[in-house]
């Protein structure tokens, strides 16, 4: 069956609801096992940190889970290691979505997105929406547990946030995210200072880009023609070898899950950020992220979103990376 971020449709004992994984309870920790390929994960929205202390690669995305490697080949965990405190407004049992892990002045940090489905908020077109918003803990080892730090809340609480990434710029933390689409029906990327040691945020949000900007995502309402897509997911900043400054994100063409990116014209988060014409990846790939391997390669590695033959799943996969001009260039697909 194809899915769109529209449809609601069983999957594995739960929902696929927007092209997301949501589970009516939370599935038990799988079993730890060791040497597992790539192709034998099963992750959405995956994010490698290539850590030079340990010289592991470790791997998260949506679930919280936790894989490392020394090679990139085979993989060892998974492992559980996001310890959100239960009394917060995350509760005992949060689902845990496009989770990152940052190296900054010795410590680790992981930015993940927490829903609460006990605690409603208001939607925007009237009804209530679960309580989603991204948050941040840490920890001293790459490896965790990971644990909060001092405030409980670094967004609006009546804002339904998503895809949290970390950026630098002049010294200055950032805290980039998505307003969620279902919310305000033209999804948005935004950014916020964060504290000096990253345990809240600073100043209000300011929208960097809506979904509507790009000239290549769209959806075809039965009763409409084409239109541009509502949908921003995962945004990944970067910048190429000659100073350019980047972010990949996804959306949808139609029914396709796709990847994107956008350059800023003032080399700052600030932008204005203009929209490349056209996706950057094949079709049915999105939520990538650019990372360095310790040969000093560059690989983008996002997830692969396709049903075949009605088994639906999601896998990492790597692609080579080319920044050296003013323009990300995403190459063949690479195999470790």
């Amino acid at each position: 069956m194809r899915l769109t971020h529209y449809c609601l449709s069983l999957l594995a004992g739960g929902l696929l609801l927007f092209g997301r994984p949501v589970l009516a309870q939370q599935k038990p920790l799988p079993p730890r096992r060791t040497n597992v390929p790539t192709d034998s994960i099963r992750l959405s929205d995956p994010f490698i940190l290539a850590d030079q202390r340990t010289h592991t690669y470790y791997m998260t995305g949506t679930g919280g889970l936790l894989w490392q490697s020394k090679d990139l080949k085979r993989w060892d965990g998974p492992t559980q290691v996001a310890q959100p405190d239960p009394t917060s407004w995350m509760g005992p049992n949060p689902q845990i979505w496009a989770a990152e892990i940052h190296a900054y002045k010795g410590k680790y940090y992981y930015f993940a997105t927490f829903t609460n489905r006990a605690l409603k908020i208001d939607a925007d077109k009237g009804g209530t929406l679960e309580r989603r918003a991204v948050h941040v803990l840490v920890s001293d080892q790459p490896a965790g547990p990971y644990r909060p730090m001092r405030d409980e809340t670094y967004l609006p609480a009546n804002k339904s946030t998503l895809d949290g990434t970390f950026w630098v710029e002049n010294k200055q933390p950032y805290l980039l995210y998505c307003h969620e689409w279902i919310q305000n029906q033209d999804g948005t990327v935004e950014k916020i200072a964060l504290k000096p040691d990253l345990s809240g945020t600073t100043g209000p949000g300011q929208v960097l880009f809506r979904a509507s900007a790009s000239p290549w995502s769209r959806e075809n309402p039965r009763t409409a023609p084409a239109r541009p897509n509502k949908v921003t997911d995962g945004p990944w900043v970067f910048r190429t070898k000659t100073g350019k400054l980047g972010m990949l994100w996804t959306s949808w063409i139609y029914d396709v899950y796709t990847q994107g990116v956008a350059y800023s014209a003032s080399g700052t988060l600030a932008g204005p950020w203009t929209q490349e014409p056209t996706p950057i990846t094949p079709p049915n790939y999105g939520h990538g992220m650019l990372f360095r391997t310790f040969e000093g390669k560059d690989l983008l590695v996002l997830h692969s979103h396709l049903d075949v033959k009605g088994d639906y799943h999601r896998v990492p996969h790597f692609f080579e990376a080319d920044l050296s001009g003013d323009k990300l260039v995403i190459g063949k697909p690479y195999h470790p």
